[in-house]
């Protein structure tokens, strides 16, 4: 099948859409029609993601007999998170825009883990989700009732100085590190912290407007990649 316009979609169709992240602790996709997931698989990992993501994709997409011409939209987690996962991740839905024509909006690894916490389940704390750097420092974004705040770096016991005064719940797979650091003030969500692929999907969707093509996705880095220029290239 050819590369195809993104005035294919026809309005008031089923709308497919993958969303995918492996850009931390896992690897994760999943497959919304008409914003319900009619599948989803995550798998945990360290490394390997390069030799588990395509399968998993396949996997997802083979479970509702899609072929990935068929999709309206493909989502994909920016980071920030590992740079080996993130560029695995960006490499592959760059790969699908260019052999399907299929559009693919990036949404922020911040973004995701927030937008799975219940409002409910705010209360009067300031959202914060910390996510893994495989360094010294972690990730860090605040989302008060107002909006989201600028994203920062720091290490769990400096954390308190760029984050909101007050009480908060801590989401992300670094959240255990942050709330042994802030003790009283800081209370975790449940869950692993990772991306869930259809929260990823409906926020691409969100942030699509259908008929477009928006510019492929770039990684999200709050520092600077420590590869070789030679890899750093392959994804700017």
């Amino acid at each position: 099948m050819p590369p195809r316009s993104p005035s294919d979609c026809v309005v008031g169709s089923a709308m497919k859409v993958l969303g995918f992240d492996c850009a931390g602790r896992g690897c994760a996709a999943a497959v919304l029609v008409d914003d319900a997931v009619a599948a989803s698989r995550s798998t945990p990992m360290e490394r390997g993601q390069a030799e588990a993501l395509i399968p998993l994709i396949e996997s997802v997409l083979g479970e509702v007999k899609l072929r990935l011409a068929e999709l309206d939209l493909i989502a994909v987690t920016t980071g920030p998170g590992g740079f080996t996962g993130l560029r695995i991740g960006l490499a592959a839905a760059r790969g699908f825009a260019l052999a399907t024509g299929v559009p693919v909006v990036g949404v922020s690894s911040f973004a995701a883990v927030a937008a799975a916490v219940p409002m409910a389940a705010r209360a009067d704390r300031v959202l914060v989700v910390a996510l893994d750097s495989k360094r010294t420092e972690i990730f860090l974004q605040a989302f008060p009732a107002s909006g989201a705040l600028d994203p920062a770096m720091a290490a769990p016991e400096n954390a308190g100085r760029v984050l909101p005064p007050g009480p908060l719940l801590v989401a992300g797979d670094a959240a255990p590190l942050l709330a042994d650091a802030l003790g009283q003030r800081a209370r975790i969500i449940g869950g692993d912290g990772l991306p869930d692929p259809g929260v990823v999907a409906r926020l691409g969707v969100a942030a699509w407007r259908p008929g477009t093509r928006p510019e492929l996705p770039r990684p999200f880095y709050l520092r600077a990649p420590d590869t070789t220029v030679a890899r750093a290239e392959a994804v700017p």
